[in-house]
């Protein structure tokens, strides 16, 4: 049968590594391609890599179809589904599908708002997002429809992608601020997710510098990052008081003449209470 490859769906998920082709090649080879592939009508949705190879050698293959795909839209959903239950993927892959996963369906459910429908059919954040019935109903084997349940909070994207929210943090930071580069070297396993993200955190061009330095230099940086993190206040921020400490210390003359007034204000203070309190006893006491 025809099979059509479109390239947005073959680029949508991160590409195996070399070995990890290979590892598939070997298997592919020793075994057949046990696993059918999926499509929606005649395009290819998942199994690429194995289409690929059985195309290369020869092999044969199995396919199966998923009628309930209405959209694109849903297509996307199912293999970031299907990518988020696979081991094989990276904890950023995993955020990072996570986060995608977010927007969708965000998107879809802005839809339904701009669509002003009655409130009470608009379903809760944590409950599914409705999509249109297929016209044809489902295939006995074929894979089920996309999960669409909103993702409005870290800890439903952590929790969809497997991990802690300190993880979804870092991801964000990294997909905002790392420069390819960067990013690159994450996913070829030179420095770790919390080295990323500290390095995410400086001006491009150092970013760029680091990564094409080699994973060393990364790390280097990361520890900079982290160590200028943990260092005192900076010397700007105790500027006032050591302005003043330094005013007075400066000036003596100045606090003297000060303390100076001062003890003059108070002799007259109590020379005035003295008087007062003589008159007071001139008015009490009797005549004799």
């Amino acid at each position: 049968m025809q099979i059509t490859i479109l390239p947005e769906l073959k680029a949508y998920i991160d590409p195996l590594t070399p070995d990890e082709y290979d590892a598939l090649e070997r298997s592919l080879l020793a075994e057949g391609c046990r696993d059918a592939l999926v499509l929606w009508g005649d395009v290819l949705v998942d199994g690429h890599n194995r289409h690929g190879i059985c195309q290369k050698h020869g092999l044969p293959f199995h396919t199966v179809q998923n009628p309930r795909f209405q959209s694109m839209e849903d297509v996307h959903l199912w293999m970031i589904d299907q990518h988020l239950g696979r081991r094989s993927v990276s904890d950023f892959q995993r955020g990072v599908l996570a986060l995608r996963k977010r927007e969708i369906i965000g998107a879809r459910r802005a839809r339904l708002l701009a669509a002003s429908p009655p409130p009470q059919s608009l379903p809760p954040d944590d409950q599914a997002v409705p999509t249109p019935e297929a016209h044809t109903p489902g295939a006995p084997g074929a894979p089920d429809a996309p999960e669409t349940r909103a993702l409005n909070s870290r800890e439903a994207i952590a929790r969809a992608a497997r991990l802690s929210s300190n993880q979804v943090v870092m991801i964000e930071k990294i997909q905002k601020h790392a420069t390819p580069e960067v990013v690159e070297a994450l996913k070829a396993g030179d420095i770790s997710l919390n080295a990323a993200a500290a390095v995410a955190s400086l001006p491009e061009q150092e970013q760029k510098d680091a990564a094409l330095a080699g994973k060393e230099e990364l790390r280097q940086a990361a520890r900079r990052v982290r160590e200028a993190r943990r260092k005192p206040p900076a010397a700007s921020e105790s500027a006032p008081a050591s302005a003043e400490a330094s005013a007075a210390s400066d000036t003596p003359g100045d606090e003297l003449n000060a303390l100076r007034q001062r003890v003059r204000a108070l002799e007259q203070e109590n020379a005035a209470l003295r008087e007062q309190l003589a008159r007071w006893q001139a008015q009490t006491v009797p005549s004799p």
